[in-house]
C-alpha cells in the first residue's frame, strides 16, 4: 500500500503541486539547483521524495531502468574499523557488476544535498548504511519512496530495515566476564557515544556482567569517547585520575583501546601487569601494537558481504524482511590482558 502522498508514476507536475511551486521551478531546483534559493530547493527535494518522483538520468541503463550503482553511507571514513566491511561490500557488488560509491557522514551538513540529488536523479539503485541514521531527514512514509536500503553493523529498529550485525550485548558481557575470570574486580569501561545503539548494547553487556557477580556499577568507572585514538587516551587519563583507579579497562573499540594503551605507557604503567586493556573489533593494527590487543573479533568482511547480498535480493525483486541477521563473533586473547598483579 502506497503512502497517502505518494503518486503512482509521479510527474514533475505532482512535485510542483506538493511543493506549491511551478513546474519550471521544480525543473530548475532539480536540474540547476544554483538558480533557486536554498529553501525552495529543500521544499522541492522533499516533495520529490514524498510523491516518489525519481526522474531517469542519462547515464542509466534505459532498458532495465537501473544504474548498477550502490551508495554506502559510512559514519567516518577515517575509522579503520569500516575498511573490511567496505571490502566485503565491494567484492560482493563487483561479482554482480555493481559499482560502489562511498559517502562519508562525518561531514554530514556538506554531503546531505549530494546524497539527496543522487536519489532524486536515480543515479543509485540502493543504499547500505553502516551507521544508525539516514544521512538526511526522511519520515517513515518518505523512506518507503527511497531506493532499497540495508543496514550493516548497526541496529536501529525505528528505521525498519534489514540489518546485519553481531549480538553486541552478549559479546560485551563475555568480554567483561573474561576479565572477571582473570581475577579483575575493578573493571572500567571506555564507552562510545551515547546516541549510538551498538554502544548502548555494549554498555548494557558491561553492566550486566558486573551485576551478575554482585559488583556495584560505579558510574565513575564509565568514561565516554567518540571512537578516536585521542578519545581513548583522554578517557583513560580520566579513569587513572580516580582515587581508586581500575585494574582493567573494557573499550568499545580497538581504536579507543589503542589510544588508552598509549596513554597507559605515557603514565608509566605496564600493560598488562599494571593495567589490562581489552578492545573490540579486531582491526589489523590490534595484532601489531605492543603488547598485541585482546579484543572481540567481528566478522567485518562477512557483515559487508551479507548486507550486500540482502540488498541484491531486494534489487532482484525478492521480499526481504526487516530486522536482524546476527553473525558470530570471537574473543581473541592476546598480550594486553592478564591477571592483576596485586589483587585487592
Amino acid at each position: 500500500m502506497k503512502p497517502k502522498n505518494q503518486v503512482a508514476n509521479a510527474t514533475m507536475k505532482d512535485v510542483a503541486v506538493q511543493a506549491k511551486v511551478s513546474t519550471a521551478t521544480v525543473s530548475r531546483a532539480l536540474m540547476n539547483p544554483d538558480k533557486v534559493s536554498q529553501s525552495t530547493r529543500n521544499r522541492v527535494e522533499q516533495a520529490a521524495i514524498a510523491v516518489g518522483y525519481l526522474p531517469h538520468s542519462l547515464g542509466r541503463n534505459l532498458k532495465r531502468n537501473e544504474s548498477r550503482t550502490i551508495l554506502v553511507i559510512v559514519p567516518d571514513i577515517c575509522d579503520p574499523f569500516f575498511s573490511e566491511i567496505i571490502r566485503g561490500i565491494e567484492v560482493t557488488a563487483a561479482e554482480q557488476g555493481y559499482l560502489v560509491l562511498i559517502g562519508d557522514c562525518a561531514h554530514q551538513n556538506q554531503q546531505e544535498k549530494t546524497f539527496i540529488n543522487l536519489i532524486i536523479t536515480k543515479q543509485i539503485d540502493g543504499m547500505l548504511l553502516l551507521g544508525s541514521r539516514l544521512p538526511f531527514d526522511a519520515s517513515i512514509e518518505e523512506q518507503r519512496n527511497l531506493p532499497p536500503m540495508v543496514m550493516a553493523n548497526e541496529f536501529a529498529p525505528e528505521l525498519e530495515l534489514p540489518t546485519v550485525h553481531i549480538d553486541n550485548l552478549t559479546a560485551a558481557f563475555n568480554a567483561v566476564h573474561y576479565l572477571q575470570n582473570l581475577g579483575h574486580q575493578k573493571i572500567a569501561c571506555i564507552a562510545g557515544p551515547e546516541e549510538m545503539p551498538l554502544c548502548h548494547y555494549r554498555l548494557q553487556g558491561y553492566v550486566q556482567a558486573l551485576r551478575r557477580t554482585g559488583t556495584v556499577v560505579d558510574p565513575h568507572y564509565i568514561a565516554r569517547g567518540n571512537f578516536t585514538y585521542e578519545a581513548g587516551a583522554a578517557a583513560l587519563a580520566q579513569l587513572l585520575a580516580l582515587p581508586n583507579p581500575p585494574t582493567a579497562v573494557f573499550c568499545h573499540s580497538d581504536v579507543m583501546a589503542l589510544g588508552a594503551l598509549s596513554q597507559a605507557k605515557r603514565s608509566g604503567l605496564r600493560v598488562p601487569e599494571d593495567l589490562s586493556i581489552m578492545g573490540f573489533d579486531d582491526i589489523a593494527l590490534s595484532q601489531f601494537c605492543d603488547p598485541p590487543l585482546t579484543t572481540v573479533a567481528q566478522p567485518r568482511f562477512d557483515i559487508g558481504r551479507e548486507a550486500m547480498l540482502l540488498l541484491l535480493d531486494q534489487l532482484n525483486g525478492q521480499v526481504v524482511n526487516s530486522g536482524s541477521r546476527l553473525l558470530d563473533c570471537e574473543l581473541i586473547e592476546r598480550g594486553s590482558t592478564s591477571a592483576p598483579v596485586n589483587r585487592k
